[in-house]
């Protein structure tokens, strides 16, 4: 018993010395279980340092600065929790739309003020500021909002809920049962059934979007909508879709979506931003919000940790779960859920999560690789680069399991 004095006392010193040097690890940064938190902005690394080949991000930002793709303002590259490359492309805008933006048309039908898309004031950067439009990413981020509420408990209806509950049924037109039928997830997974055509251009004058926004009252231009197929069954583009989801949470929570967002998605991210409002004053949730590249990608830093954030829960895990479950096949091969895109990947089950935005607005999340990528861009009148052109620039640069070592 005397000898086993010495052996003990020698253990306990071999296991506090473990214990301390694990707990060096995690205060310096180098321990494997540490999440670095970008709330006051990304820590910056070389891409090598998170497995990335710098080469091929290089070459990629070559082909964007010779203006291959066209009108792209920034591009972002994160991984592993470290902002690892970033470079922005200036543009003169006044000078690129400067004829259009002084022609009425459909991208420009107040010709002026923040719905004329031409105007270097109001797009794609708001008032000189580096804050970009993101156009329908917005719809993304209001879906988030609209998880944060319901995981808060501040959104009680389900998402079962008839969206004409929230309407004065003698003052919304062309009512049948296919429009009594239409959901709270109609509206979330752009399944509505709603006559709406937003499969032309922009400028085209047969736009629906471009005529909602031409209108005083967005939401009553698309609840007026004629059904066209049964709700829930077919995937149709719908901007109006996600105008209603405005209206929606003021009438469920009595709080508007752009102050809720503030206090419970903008400010415990870190995020600064601008969102512009309708002309009777409701937010723009189909397309108004301007966001830094930087921020945007914290976005989906939040659902890659299945919504926590520096031990706080901002969304469900289950809200997350169901956001990126492809509930419709959409356009191009694509799948939707919850307002984000799921680009299929090589593997049948594996997505790429996207939030996409007219003019050339992408939020890119590889959750395998751990790798977030963020493009901005204006490009509004050419033809928009393939997601899967992007796409098959950007993972050739990943040459190392996610964040954990090993060859991929």
């Amino acid at each position: 018993m005397k000898k086993s004095a010495p052996v003990l006392v020698v253990v306990s010193c071999i296991i506090l010395v473990q214990i301390s040097l694990l707990r060096a690890r995690s205060l310096d940064g180098t321990g494997s279980d540490r999440t670095a938190w970008p709330t006051h902005g990304w820590t910056k690394n070389k891409p090598a340092s998170v497995g990335l080949d710098e080469k091929v991000l290089a070459a990629f930002d070559a082909d964007l600065a010779s203006g291959k793709y066209s009108l792209v303002d920034s591009f972002e590259v994160i991984r592993c929790g470290k902002a690892v490359y970033e470079r922005t492309y200036p543009h003169n805008y006044g000078q690129i739309y400067g004829k259009e933006s002084k022609t009425p048309g459909p991208l420009n039908a107040h010709l002026t003020g923040p719905y004329n898309y031409f105007d270097p004031a109001w797009h794609p950067y708001y008032h000189g500021t580096d804050l970009h439009s993101m156009q329908s990413v917005s719809k993304t981020v209001t879906s988030v909002i609209l998880g944060i509420a319901i995981t808060r408990g501040d959104f009680k209806a389900s998402l079962d809920t008839p969206v004409l509950k929230y309407f004065e049924m003698a003052k919304v037109k062309n009512v049948d049962d296919r429009k009594r039928r239409m959901t709270l997830r109609d509206v979330l997974t752009m399944s509505t059934g709603l006559d709406w055509n937003e499969e032309v251009a922009y400028d085209d004058p047969k736009n629906d979007s471009s005529l909602m926004e031409a209108a005083d009252d967005w939401v009553q231009y698309v609840i007026d909508r004629p059904m066209a197929q049964e709700p829930g069954k077919v995937f149709n583009y719908s901007s109006g879709a996600t105008e209603l989801l405005a209206y929606v949470f003021q009438k469920e929570t009595g709080q508007d979506i752009d102050a809720y967002g503030e206090k419970y998605l903008f400010t415990p991210l870190g995020i600064e931003h601008y969102w512009k409002r309708t002309p009777i004053g409701l937010i723009d949730t189909e397309g108004g919000l301007y966001l830094r590249g930087t921020d945007l990608a914290k976005v989906g830093y939040l659902f890659l940790h299945d919504g926590t954030w520096d031990g706080k829960q901002i969304v469900s895990k289950e809200w997350v779960k169901q956001s990126l479950v492809p509930f419709i096949d959409a356009r191009e091969g694509y799948k939707y859920g919850f307002k984000w895109w799921l680009f299929p990947s090589t593997d049948p089950q594996r997505y790429v999560w996207m939030a996409l935005g007219f003019g050339g607005q992408r939020l890119m999340v590889f959750p395998e690789e751990e790798l977030i990528v963020v493009l901005t861009g204006w490009n509004i009148l050419g033809k928009p680069v393939t997601n899967r052109e992007f796409v098959s620039r950007i993972l050739p640069a990943v040459r190392t399991q996610a964040c954990g070592g090993g060859t991929l």
